[in-house]
């Protein structure tokens, strides 16, 4: 194992602090759930968030890696750093989690399930993670049937530079950066940061995989905020990602790689009237997703590309009605384009697949507190897709909070919806009677605080029925009247799914410097498509089981050390359950230690036991790997 010793860091901090419990209800305030600010204790909904703090204390590089400090959430890579990579929320396909930047969706209109591919996001520049789970569409829109994860990056704040660089076993790197201040009404922020790894074989190391796939990410992040007048600002925000990953098919080592790129902008105006109590925002965004695969040891080298696109305008209102009464509001029009292209020996310049689609949405909800100590919202949302028609969905929850915040109790209902891509409409395997993929779901819970806070509990059941959602069927010996314009296959509207599961979560603070915490999921998910051959077995790729538990100890002022342990159940990698993905139990062990107000050094090592696991079948993942690093701030 070849270990590389990091150089140096900067961050503005003092000694680490002592470990603190998550923030009660009451105090952590989230925007996610509502599209407004809202006390935690008032949310109906069921939302982890992972703070600054958190962020730094793991060490994660990969934010899919860091999501599995949040109930519910499990991830399946293809090998390395680098590799495809889905995330799920409480069982849901992998395409049905929206990814939020800032509040702005990014997703890839040009692949097949229009998802987001985790593989090149990193944890630089963040601030914050919220993480809310169930049907969320009638705030959020298409695809937000299982959760949506809501990544926010720093805001300008007072002036500060912060640099950090680190390395560590296989020839990984990693150097970050940040400025951030302001100047009279502008306020702004900068950061970037470049990470490259050699990587492992993506092929199974215990199937042959010997050929290293390396990884590469240049990223950058932008903000910039002016205030016109007391009523009235301007924020543009920006965000790049550029990655190149090796990869392997299941099968053998293979020279394929692929080069990635996304970008998101961002534009709004910002306007109060009436002494603040209606709030305007206006704005348009572009996301953008570009995608190319090559194998230099072809005829013809490039294998693939595909660019996919989406331009948004919106308005959002918020409204204080009346005492203990207001309403978000607002109207988005969006416009989606795909580009796509397969080249091969006999072919090496296709036509390419191209196609657009604009949905069209309105959605209102009212957020009410009519007692002292009860929350209560319910919405409507409705869309209008240009290719298949109209989609209505809605929700409603109820939070209640008896004791000044020591119990939390929840309950919610919603629906979902996820729009048929541009792929499964207009490619050569596209059907263009495509209906969208529906979800409904509900969970109910309860969180108490016991000993001042130093012990917290809680425990949510949750369930999901899914039904219209999209699959492709081959067109091998099927005599479908499809198959005649479709030789290969096609995509239809036939699965249904059912979901059902339990959260425990736990945090104790049993002396000054010790915490621990954790959480535990049990997640039942199985086909529900009665009449066919995979009725009522388990979704592939979603652990039955799973886990995490953390224990941050510091034994004097300026050293935090920790270790985590990720438990992942058995699993299936296909939908006839015939190919079984075997539990693994993974451990990190962690340290930070302040030299002095303005640096820290910090170290990790990642799978300690050495542990052999597969995410997806016949793929590799890390074994032991140590890193070092350092941070320094102005």
């Amino acid at each position: 194992m070849k270990t590389a010793l990091l150089l140096s860091a900067f961050q503005l901090s003092a000694a680490p602090p002592a470990p603190q419990p998550p923030q009660a209800p009451s105090e952590t305030i989230v925007v996610t759930a509502t599209r407004s600010e809202t006390p935690l204790g008032r949310v109906g909904s069921s939302v982890t968030v992972i703070d600054r703090q958190e962020i730094e204390r793991s060490q994660e590089v990969l934010v899919s890696d860091l999501l599995t400090q949040s109930p519910g959430v499990s991830f399946s890579r293809n090998g390395g750093i680098g590799g495809l990579t889905s995330v799920r929320i409480r069982g849901a396909e992998a395409e049905q989690t929206v990814l939020l930047i800032d509040g702005i969706k990014l997703n890839d209109p040009s692949s097949a399930g229009g998802g987001f591919n985790f593989a090149h996001l990193l944890t630089r520049g963040i601030e914050r993670i919220e993480v809310l789970r169930g049907p969320q569409s009638t705030l959020w829109g298409s695809q937000a049937i299982g959760g949506v994860v809501n990544v926010i990056t720093r805001a300008p704040g007072a002036d500060r530079a912060d640099l950090s660089v680190e390395g560590g076993s296989r020839g990984t790197a990693q150097v970050r950066g940040e400025v951030s201040g302001k100047s009279g009404r502008l306020g702004y922020v900068l950061g970037g940061g470049y990470f490259r790894t050699n990587g492992i074989s993506a092929f199974a190391r215990a199937l042959g995989g010997i050929e290293r796939d390396g990884y590469r990410n240049l990223g950058a992040n932008a903000r910039l905020t002016y205030q016109i007048s007391d009523a009235v600002d301007v924020d543009v925000r920006g965000w790049f990602s550029r990655g190149r990953n090796e990869f392997d098919q299941p099968t053998r080592d293979t020279a394929d790689f692929g080069k990635n790129r996304d970008i998101v902008g961002y534009a709004g105006l910002n306007v109060r009237a009436f002494g603040g109590r209606l709030r305007n925002r206006f704005s348009t965004s572009l996301t953008r997703t570009k995608r190319d695969q090559f194998n230099l040891d072809l005829a013809v080298p490039r294998t693939f590309d595909a660019d996919g696109r989406n331009d948004r305008l919106e308005y959002q209102g918020q409204a204080e009605l009346l005492r203990g009464l207001s309403a978000v509001f607002g109207a988005e029009t969006e416009r989606q384009e795909f580009r796509s292209a397969s080249p091969t020996v006999r072919n090496p310049n296709p036509a390419p697949t191209t196609g657009k689609v604009r949905l069209n949405s309105v959605f209102a909800e009212l957020q009410a507190q009519p007692l002292p100590g009860v929350s209560l919202t319910g919405g409507l949302r409705q869309d209008d897709h240009s290719r298949f028609g109209g989609a209505t969905t809605g929700r409603a929850t109820a939070a209640l909070t008896p004791d000044d915040g020591r119990t939390v109790a929840r309950a919610s209902y919603g629906t979902g919806f996820k729009a048929p891509t541009l792929f499964q409409l207009l490619s050569q395997f596209g059907n263009i009677d495509l209906q969208p993929e529906r979800g409904r779901g509900w969970d109910a819970g309860i969180e108490r605080s016991f000993a001042g806070d130093r012990l917290r509990l809680g425990a949510t059941y949750f369930g999901r029925r899914s039904t219209d959602l999209i699959e492709f069927v081959s067109c091998f010996r099927n005599r479908d009247v499809r198959c005649r314009t479709r030789p290969q296959g096609f995509f239809d509207n036939i699965r249904r799914t059912k979901v059902e599961g339990l959260e425990l979560s736990a945090a104790v603070l049993p002396m000054e410097r010790l915490l621990l915490r954790g959480h535990y999921t049990l997640t039942d998910a199985e086909n529900a498509s009665r009449g066919t051959a995979n009725f009522g077995k388990q979704l592939p790729r979603r652990p039955k089981h799973n886990g995490f538990a953390e224990l941050v100890y510091s034994p004097i002022d300026r050293l935090e050390t920790s270790v985590a342990v990720t438990r992942s159940g058995a699993s299936f990698d296909d939908a006839a359950n015939l190919n079984r993905l075997d539990d693994y139990t993974l451990v990190d062990v962690r340290l930070r230690y302040t030299l002095s107000q303005s640096a820290e050094i910090f170290g990790r090592v990642e799978n300690l036991f050495d542990e052999t696991y597969e995410t997806t079948r016949r793929f590799g993942s890390p074994g032991r790997g140590a890193f070092v690093g350092a941070r320094l701030g102005f």
